[in-house]
């Protein structure tokens, strides 16, 4: 049996699995876990040439950096932290809208002047004076900290590593401050923690993406359109709406002033009466909608849910082999 072309990993437990596999399948990707495998493994249906391997979102985020995968899902953070360089050896093809974790700068509520990263700046330097040792960060992502605080231009602070509950180090006395994920903010608050104001690091989701350092043969390649292609249609599905519309005689003015709007016409009815069928992205319904009004279309117009929308060209392929060229 030949080997598989593309190498897939995904999450292999917990929520962010869960979320993964739907969306996948949402998109038509069905996943089926292998059995009796000594590694964690899937296959999709339909398609002999991918290998799923199922990994922890740490490791999926090193195996991008490394080439050891064709494609990936894992954090946005995870890949920020992990992959030196990160911009030049992964791709980032699509937001998946699951897993969403803000990087955070966060100080103890009782900092009531302490509000922005200038104002922990000036504590910094004020706490050294007095204690003469610098003030501590408690965090697990110490690239991203490092990058943040040196564009802000502080340096007179120093990183203890954190090995358990990050927000918890302030009220133990292992640290002044922290650098955290967080989704809602419930658990800083409960440590009675705040985030700064211009403390947000980095606003990470689960991607889609593609590793800059696999090999990728023509093989690989073509089993990734085919995946992405499924994907992009799907998600360009989910932001749009069909739209069911008896335009009339002033068709090529109505054409004209939908195309200024965005809009994509699918089909023209063989004659004046019938419905032309339009293609809307969800934010410029309302916006479309005007248009068709003041255009002299006065009949009821369908708005319809559309389940995939393959447009001529896909994006994240286009995105993906540009990044390879590179």
């Amino acid at each position: 049996m030949a080997a598989p072309a593309l190498i897939f990993a995904i999450p292999s437990k917990g929520r962010m699995q869960e979320q993964v596999t739907q969306y996948l399948g949402d998109a038509g990707i069905v996943l089926k876990q292998v059995t009796g495998a000594r590694d964690y493994r899937a296959t999709i249906k339909g398609e002999p040439a991918v290998d799923v391997k199922l990994m922890s979102s740490s490791e999926i985020a090193n195996a991008l950096g490394t080439g050891e995968i064709h494609f990936g899902v894992t954090g946005e953070d995870l890949i920020r932290e992990n992959v030196p360089q990160s911009e030049e050896r992964i791709e980032l093809l699509q937001a998946m809208g699951v897993g969403y974790a803000d990087v955070v700068v966060a100080v103890p509520r009782a900092w009531v002047d302490v509000s922005s990263m200038a104002d922990l700046d000036d504590v910094c330097t004020a706490f050294h004076a007095r204690h003469h040792r610098r003030l501590r960060v408690a965090t697990k992502y110490l690239t991203l900290t490092r990058n943040f605080f040196a564009a802000h231009g502080i340096a007179d602070y120093r990183i203890v590593e954190s090995l358990g509950a990050t927000e918890g180090a302030p009220a133990a006395g292992l640290a002044e401050a922290i650098v955290d994920i967080t989704t809602t903010g419930a658990t800083l608050a409960a440590n009675d923690l705040k985030i700064l104001d211009d403390g947000v690091i980095l606003k990470s989701q689960a991607q889609l993406a593609g590793s800059l350092r696999a090999k990728w043969s023509k093989e690989a390649l073509a089993a990734a359109e085919r995946l992405t292609a499924r994907i992009a249609a799907r998600e360009l599905a989910r932001n749009s709406y069909l739209l069911r519309a008896q335009i009339g005689s002033a068709r090529e003015k109505v054409l004209a002033a939908l195309a200024k709007v965005g809009c994509t016409v699918l089909s023209e009815p063989a004659r004046n009466s019938g419905n032309h069928v339009i293609l809307c992205r969800r934010e410029r319904l309302s916006d479309v909608l005007g248009v068709l009004r003041i255009n002299g279309v006065k009949r009821a117009i369908a708005a319809e849910p559309v389940d995939y929308v393959f447009d001529e060209v896909n994006p994240l392929m286009q995105r993906l082999r540009a990044a390879l060229k590179k």
